[in-house]
């Protein structure tokens, strides 16, 4: 219920009723649902973890995953097997994963850093390459033999006390490692240790690595940090998410991780969210996640785990290829699994035809004049404004 405050005595009768009437409309203003909403800290707007893996809560458990701030020092093995003995360079191998450092360093606002080290020699594993179970279907316990049996393999030419992670590379005579899958320790089981040391994370590369190229890097590494696949592990491979978020899909033409992911990452500061997170609007100008500084992401807080995010994104730096420019608007579920869509990008032009190499999903991003609405949620996502700084939105939430 609106008060009507009370006013001051004036020379004459009616300046006093212009100044309750002037001071009874602005009490209602600000009780309506459609005035300007005061700043409120970012933090309202961060969601909890409800999955108990790697999901898009901001709670990430810094037991299970690994700092995503600061320099990540990284040795990588080059492995061959009795049944499929390396005979090449391990030059090439290192190759392929050396620009992930820039990549990452860019994706980060220069926030982390793989400082990569190569061992360059083939290290004999002890079984064959087929034993290993990844055409079978990994399990865990198996992962982690191999994660043993290869760090035990270059104990004697390596100090493993000097590094936070292990990435290891096997020969492309072993067609058996067929995919790179991220290691992640148990923190109740006694592990993988060397040089007085436990190993916690890990990636281990197949030969997909030929395929994927250095993103692959930034994906498997990017569950170390924990983060969660974007892809579907049923359906359609790339139905929620298309190209947008290298943990989608490695090959998109827009890999930058999404500002939620900066955000939850600490690469994106709480100072550049614009939370909204109760009934009321804020107009924000954005600026492209691809550049340092600026507000990164305006979130609008719809229930304990659930959130709609809008971002500014352009065709440069990690996302030159990208194949639409704009406001990019996506929920997030922070309760919704790996694999089971825990972001959802809302598409602004599904009736565009995409170009050669490019999905219907890809041209998602929404450009001034375009709105974007939830009756359900009650949000409505107006974009009004975009150039070369960026875009301008304003969000309403009834």
């Amino acid at each position: 219920m609106s008060v009507l405050p009370t006013c001051l005595r004036f020379v004459t009768a009616a300046l006093a009723l212009a100044s309750c009437l002037t001071a009874s409309a602005t009490a209602n203003a600000a009780a309506s649902p459609s005035a300007p909403q005061p700043a409120v800290p970012a933090s309202d707007c961060a969601l909890p973890g409800r999955t108990g893996w790697t999901d898009e809560g901001h709670d990430t458990d810094r037991v299970q995953f690994q700092p995503a701030t600061g320099t990540r020092r990284v040795l990588t093995l080059f492995v061959d097997f009795p049944d499929a003995r390396a005979t090449d360079s391990t030059d090439a191998y290192a190759a392929q994963l050396a620009p992930a450092a820039d990549w990452m360093r860019t994706a980060s606002y220069g926030r982390s850093g793989l400082a990569i080290t190569s061992l360059h020699r083939w290290i004999r594993m002890p079984a064959d390459s087929d034993s290993y179970g990844f055409e079978r279907g990994l399990t865990f316990e198996t992962h982690e033999k191999y994660v043993r049996d290869a760090i035990a393999a270059a104990d004697p030419y390596a100090d493993f006390s000097r590094y936070d992670m292990v990435y290891t590379v096997p020969t492309r005579a072993a067609s058996a490692i067929s995919f790179s899958p991220a290691y992640l320790h148990d923190p109740a089981s006694s592990g993988v240790t060397a040089d007085g040391t436990r190993l916690k994370w890990a990636v281990t590369f197949g030969q997909d690595l030929w395929r994927w190229g250095h993103k692959v890097v930034a994906h498997e590494t990017g569950h170390t940090f924990g983060l969660p696949d974007l892809y579907s592990f049923t359906g359609a491979t790339h139905q929620y998410v298309g190209g947008w978020d290298v943990m989608g899909d490695i090959a998109g033409h827009a890999p930058q991780y999404l500002g939620w992911h900066s955000w939850k990452l600490g690469w994106t500061r709480d100072a550049q969210v614009a939370c909204l997170a109760a009934p009321g609007r804020r107009t924000v100008r954005l600026t492209p996640v691809e550049r340092p500084g600026g507000t990164k992401i305006a979130v609008l807080r719809i229930s304990e785990t659930t959130a709609y995010v809008a971002e500014s994104r352009r065709a440069e730096g990690n996302d030159r290829h990208a194949c639409s420019a704009g406001v990019l608007i996506y929920k997030v579920d922070s309760a919704t699994p790996t694999g089971e869509g825990p972001v959802r990008v809302m598409n602004g032009n599904r009736s565009a035809t995409p170009r050669t190499g490019c999905t219907g999903l890809d041209l998602a991003a929404y450009t001034p004049g375009q709105t974007f609405t939830d009756p359900d949620g009650g949000v409505r996502i107006d974009v009004l404004a975009g150039g070369g700084a960026g875009d301008v939105v304003q969000l309403r939430m009834s």
